[in-house]
């Protein structure tokens, strides 16, 4: 005999059912959301990876470029010589990775896999010693270098810039250095910069900074040189206490032949200097130790971007620095006046 259900029982039965329904759809849905996570968090996890492998052998091959130079300016017996002209300086326009691997036939697609293959990368070495080094403003013991702050004081004349915040930023750069030379270090002490955005820390403008970005750079030291192989007019104009105009030709004389030594350098100087300009003596030079190694990275939609600063000392190249992450406005201005 079949039970008949009144309208309110079957009311309640059809809610019930609704009510398992929508619990099963949820747990199906958050089950398959947990799927999904640890899916994409994986993905990431091992481009990272992957990223990072390559990104370190971008460096590695960098460093392995200025090796061989500086192996052969040994072997040519012009070891202090770097100029625009040599393998190190030319940029990496995108190109995939596989066609750095197809030359190696030790490689396949399916030893290192499709994403790797499939990704591209570009990049560029610059020269920090085409500009001019904020940290050569104070000397070793923590005093002002005249001769630097002169020289920084034409750079802002040249590029039209306030002098009231050069003081500043030589004043504040000169107590950033105080804990170096001071135990206990004093209180107030602002913090060292370490790259040119970090100046706004000592009184400079973000707007000053922008302009000062493809001729200023911090370098680890104090008594480093502008190569006038690789450096800009107004670098070289600023550092060499000469006209823009004859900074300007000396450019113009580089892109044909490179300077070999300093007495190069004097001899197209108008008139053929046996001197150069009194007041900046042995700040120009033609070579260079401190280089700065960008590369970018796409893998599917994935875009990494590494800059490493590293010393070269004879043919041992030692990374100071290495930072991932967009690139700053002054990396990019500098290397926008890289292929200039």
């Amino acid at each position: 005999m079949t039970k008949t259900l009144r309208p309110g029982q079957r009311g309640a039965a059809l809610l019930m059912a609704m009510l398992v329904v929508v619990l099963v759809a949820t747990f199906a849905a958050a089950s398959l959301w947990q799927q999904w996570r640890t899916v994409e968090v994986e993905t990431a996890e091992r481009a990272r990876i992957q990223s990072g492998w390559i990104l370190t052998g971008a460096l590695d091959w960098a460093r392995l470029l200025l090796r061989e130079d500086a192996l052969g300016l040994r072997n040519s017996q012009a070891q202090t010589i770097d100029h625009l002209g040599e393998p190190w300086a030319v940029p990496l326009q995108e190109a995939r990775l596989s066609s750095f691997l197809a030359a190696d036939n030790n490689n396949t697609s399916t030893d290192i896999g499709p994403e790797v293959m499939d990704a591209f990368l570009s990049g560029q070495i610059v020269d920090l010693q085409s500009m001019m080094n904020v940290n050569d403003m104070i000397g070793p013991t923590g005093q002002p270098n005249q001769e630097q702050i002169e020289a920084f004081q034409r750079l802002f004349d040249i590029l039209n810039l306030p002098q009231s915040e050069l003081a500043k930023l030589v004043e504040n750069l000169r107590f950033s250095n105080m804990p170096l030379l001071v135990s206990p270090p004093p209180a107030q002490s602002p913090l060292k910069p370490t790259q040119l955005s970090q100046l706004v820390w000592l009184g400079v403008s973000p707007q000053t900074i922008a302009v000062l970005a493809p001729y200023v750079t911090v370098l680890p030291a104090n008594d480093t040189k502008v190569n006038v192989n690789t450096a800009s007019a107004e670098a070289i104009a600023a550092y060499g206490n000469l006209d823009l105009s004859e900074a300007q030709r000396l450019v113009q004389v580089r892109s044909g032949s490179y300077f070999r030594d300093i007495q190069d350098i004097q001899n197209h100087l108008s008139g053929g200097a046996p001197q150069m300009p009194q007041g900046q003596p042995g700040e120009l030079g033609v070579g260079s130790n401190f280089f700065e190694v960008q590369a970018r990275l796409r893998l599917g939609k994935i875009v990494v971007e590494e800059r490493s600063v590293v010393q070269r000392a004879g043919d041992k190249i030692t990374v100071i620095t290495r930072e991932r992450g967009p690139g700053d406005p002054a990396t990019l201005a500098r290397a926008a006046m890289s292929q200039r």
